[in-house]
């Protein structure tokens, strides 16, 4: 799923441009995405075309995806890369099952801090203490993106690439942090893969 919005970004920042008006996606409201009840057409209404529209399986489940992509007009957060940002949607019929955004550019990017995940302890930690301890994240996933169909997650993404088209780097972690219904972690799935 979001290595599906990586390849997206990482094809926009090669080719320098973007679709749809993923300029704003940063820039949307804690409260304008609902999961389970924002459809993927206010979704469209609200951000127009997308760079690309797929599908994905998780859990057994057929999901559809809206990826928006933006590779050009910021400045990368760290010397060397190049800036990028892309949100990702995730649609169990027609309605939002989640979605996660990612920024390389310096305004509003999304790295965190890595050595922090194993302060997250499963069955201790609340919702308040990951956010304290990693900060705001950029998506929440529910059923199917996640296995335990009563739960949410929040979810922390970052992804770069240096070089050019011919001789591009990649890089990427991701952190989903799921809270049961009392808001207490049940698990914790980080995964990082290529060379900062």
């Amino acid at each position: 799923m979001a290595s599906r919005l990586m390849a997206c970004l990482a094809l926009a920042v090669m080719i320098g441009g973007c679709a749809g008006s993923s300029s704003s996606v940063s820039t949307q409201p804690d409260d304008a995405f609902v999961l389970g009840q924002t459809t993927r057409q206010e979704i469209l209404q609200r951000l127009g075309s997308p760079y690309r529209e797929g599908t994905v399986t998780k859990n057994g489940k057929q999901l559809k995806t809206l990826t928006y992509a933006f590779g050009m007009g910021g400045a990368p957060n760290r010397p060397g890369i190049n800036a990028a940002r892309g949100q990702g949607f995730y649609f169990l019929d027609d309605k939002l099952a989640g979605y996660d955004f990612a920024s390389s550019w310096k305004e509003d990017q999304t790295d965190f801090d890595a050595t922090k995940v194993p302060g997250i302890k499963k069955g201790v930690s609340t919702r308040d203490d990951v956010q304290r301890l990693m900060g705001r994240p950029g998506g929440r996933y529910a059923y199917p993106l996640i296995p335990n169909q009563g739960g949410q997650a929040d979810v922390y993404l970052y992804y770069e690439t240096r070089g050019s088209a011919a001789n591009v780097k990649f890089y990427q972690k991701l952190l989903v942090v799921t809270y049961d219904d009392r808001k207490v972690v049940s698990a914790v799935d980080y995964q990082e893969t290529g060379q900062k």
